[in-house]
């Protein structure tokens, strides 16, 4: 506890060369795996139907697996969803085309995997109450369709090209704002520390084949948000000693910030993995991409705002001088 009631006296700064082969190899691995492995882009963004189908008791993934390959749905992706009675069956957009509407496919996949309960669907007005006839008696049926998603290919690559360029106009407004906010060294600082955060968190969904979907994407814009935020306090903070510690040289001025800003970078980053790992943990299937992807990325985020930014202003050879324009207008702003 006392780390979070007095300023620490850590030598964050000379540390930069270790941080520097650590970021090294992260980057080289995200970027590698990006390349040869690519990423493992969900139907919002490759088009296809989604069918979630719900079991009464677990369902063993391989069995359904080869029970649609054996009845023409070679490329069915099928995987538990939140519990071992519940399962996702993604069929690529080819499927479609080949078998007609999503609708007349769902019903397709449907009757296939009631076969073994042989069931036969009799009423489908209503998800929630299926009706199903087997040895000739009408209930509700064991395998129950929970919900069914289509988006079509030409939307997926809309979505895709919209979400990269929502990342680059995200990256080009935070240059210019911190450019015109601070200095461009700490705005290039921060562009590289956004860059790093990004491609990390991406590469690790391509590392371990995750699925990347928009919510996904939405994690990592704000990822960048978060990020930046604390890239922007300690940045603040170095500015405010520039003036302050006049006779202190830049490496003491700039650790002097981040040990300053420390207890407040510390407390925000573990009350936000604690609510993030528990939505990862208890949130389910849903938005476990999400949660895992928010999970990473303040702790990359976090990392980097210390390690990467601060020795990246500091290799662009910021100086006293780069201050003296900001320390003038503000003496303007108070006569």
């Amino acid at each position: 506890m006392q780390l979070f009631r007095k300023t620490t006296s850590f030598d964050f700064l000379g540390w930069r060369k270790t941080a520097l082969i650590i970021s090294g190899f992260l980057i080289v691995v995200s970027v590698a795996t990006l390349t040869f492995r690519g990423l493992n882009f969900g139907i919002d963004f490759t088009g296809g139907t989604l069918v979630e189908v719900g079991y009464p008791d677990a369902v063993e993934i391989e069995e359904a697996r080869y029970l649609l390959i054996g009845n023409g749905f070679e490329d069915a992706v099928v995987q538990h969803f939140g519990t071992p009675q519940d399962i996702l069956v993604r069929l690529p957009s080819a499927t479609l085309s080949e078998d007609g509407g999503a609708a007349e496919l769902s019903s397709q996949v449907m009757e296939v995997l009631r076969q073994p309960y042989d069931e036969t669907l009799i009423d489908t007005s209503s998800l929630s109450t299926q009706q199903c006839v087997s040895g000739g008696v009408v209930s509700d049926c064991q395998i129950q369709m929970r919900r069914v998603e289509f988006v079509g290919p030409q939307i997926g690559d809309e979505l895709a090209n919209q979400g990269g360029l929502a990342m680059l106009y995200a990256l080009l407004g935070i240059l210019i704002y911190v450019t015109f906010r601070f200095e461009w060294r700490f705005a290039v600082g921060s562009i590289v520390a956004l860059v790093h955060d990004v491609v990390i968190t991406v590469g690790m969904f391509s590392l371990f084949q995750l699925e990347f979907s928009l919510p996904v994407l939405a994690a990592v814009l704000a990822v960048i948000g978060y990020s930046l935020n604390d890239t922007i306090v300690v940045c603040d903070r170095i500015r405010e000693n520039f003036r302050k510690m006049r006779k202190s040289d830049v490496i003491e001025i700039m650790n002097r910030a981040i040990n300053q800003t420390l207890p407040r970078t510390l407390l925000t980053s573990l009350t936000t993995l604690l609510v993030v790992s528990t939505l990862l943990i208890l949130g389910g299937e849903v938005i476990r991409g999400f949660s895992f992807a928010l999970l990473i990325g303040v702790l990359i985020g976090t990392y980097s705002s210390i390690f990467v930014a601060s020795p990246t202003i500091l290799v662009l050879g910021i100086k006293r001088e780069d201050m003296l324009p900001v320390q003038k207008e503000g003496k303007s702003a108070e006569s």
